[in-house]
């Protein structure tokens, strides 16, 4: 029996939260940076969301005070972005010369079947109902608020 099975089968008020790529301090693509361990891979037209822990905390903050048992909420940002993207900008976040762009076919001769799994979709959900039915305003609504907000702290 799955998480919704609880709600379903025995009224346990259950909520449901599906994550997109979590990043905060101390895990984004800064450090990765940082740590010289990125890399700017490129696939034409992938797209994956994110989410940043305090939206994360703020959304489940925002459910506690909203309950609405059985509910399932896609927790990402207002925008989904190619990978590559996001590195570059961590990139000039931190002043530090771009990375040279990857192709995903080259790439994907040295991935793990885990890398290789990431890459096989795009990962695009709708954030609408944590909006609608929360009333939640998100923090960071793209990874450049997020990012920048993280360099700004210092992080």
């Amino acid at each position: 029996m799955g998480w919704r099975g609880l709600y379903y089968e025995h009224k346990f008020p259950v909520h449901i939260f599906r994550l997109s790529g979590i990043y905060g301090p101390g895990r984004s693509v800064l450090d990765r940076v940082r740590m010289d361990e990125a890399r700017r891979i490129e696939k034409p037209n992938h797209l994956f969301g994110r989410i940043h822990v305090d939206d994360i905390v703020g959304v489940l903050r925002a459910s506690m005070a909203k309950p609405d048992a059985g509910a399932v909420y896609n927790l990402a940002d207002d925008e989904p972005s190619a990978p590559g993207d996001v590195i570059a900008y961590a990139c000039e976040l931190l002043g530090v010369d771009p990375l040279p762009a990857v192709p995903f076919e080259e790439a994907a001769k040295e991935m793990t079947t885990m890398g290789l799994s990431f890459w096989r979709d795009n990962r695009v959900v709708s954030n609408r109902r944590l909006k609608d039915d929360l009333g939640y305003t998100l923090k960071y609504p793209d990874y450049r608020s997020g990012l920048k907000s993280i360099v700004d702290a210092g992080g």
